[in-house]
């Protein structure tokens, strides 16, 4: 009810940047020139969790990029989806490679619990990989969203835990639904998410699909992984975003 409710007032309220708060326009240009305005960039937390695909970031996480991925996930901005997903495609494709095979692109979000996709209203990773999708498809890059992962247990929040917290907290916390594995047969598994601090969280992701995928599955083993920002306090790789 609370996803519908937003839907709604989303189109008769003023709408105002998600970036700046500029009036009369959902993203200005300037605050769309922080999130689309340069190319992808491979990047790696450090220190980088064992286990961590190859992670390649739309944007650096501050300034207008901070405020439109919060605006979406917190305040439940749901129209800022499409250029959330416009971004994480981008990224998606800088890190893709070349196909091995004809399978489509299968984006595999990062699941939210289910207590934070209950009171935000929405799941956010996965709304924005459902745009990311679609743009690529748009594009002529076949593609579509597996979400085969689920939480296996509680987990604390993550907010204000360090690096070896954060594995530790996440440690075993996701699985494969049943199913999943015959599913990540059919195509190219990247992983995506909103943003990477500390990276435990996809290196999580990978090790339960590579579990899944056991030793007689040798093809959807998770290489790549894409998310829309990069927190700046993270990453290694082209530091300086230019």
């Amino acid at each position: 009810m609370r996803g519908w409710w937003r839907e709604i007032t989303g189109l008769v309220l003023p709408v105002a940047c998600g970036g700046c708060g500029r009036p009369r326009t959902e993203l200005c240009d300037e605050c769309a020139a922080q999130l689309h305005g340069k190319p992808p960039r491979r990047v790696r937390p450090d220190p980088e969790p064992a286990g961590l695909p190859a992670v390649h970031a739309a944007a650096c996480y501050e300034n207008a990029v901070r405020a439109l991925l919060l605006a979406h996930k917190e305040r439940g901005v749901l129209g800022l989806a499409g250029t959330l997903g416009k971004a994480l495609a981008g990224a998606v494709r800088a890190g893709a490679g070349p196909p091995p095979h004809p399978g489509p692109l299968l984006l595999v979000p990062v699941p939210s619990s289910r207590r934070a996709v209950a009171a935000r209203g929405h799941d956010p990773t996965r709304r924005i990989a459902l745009a990311a999708a679609a743009e690529l498809r748009r594009a002529g890059t076949p593609a579509a969203v597996a979400a085969v992962l689920r939480q296996r247990r509680r987990v604390a929040d993550q907010s204000g835990l360090g690096a070896g917290e954060r594995r530790v907290n996440l440690a075993g916390a996701l699985r494969v639904v049943a199913g999943g594995a015959r599913l990540l047969d059919t195509g190219r598994v990247v992983l995506v998410d909103d943003l990477l601090t500390t990276g435990a969280s996809l290196a999580e992701a990978a090790r339960a699909i590579d579990r899944a995928a056991g030793p007689e599955r040798t093809g959807f083993g998770v290489r790549r992984a894409a998310v829309v920002a990069v927190s700046p306090s993270a990453f290694e790789i082209n530091r300086n975003w230019n």
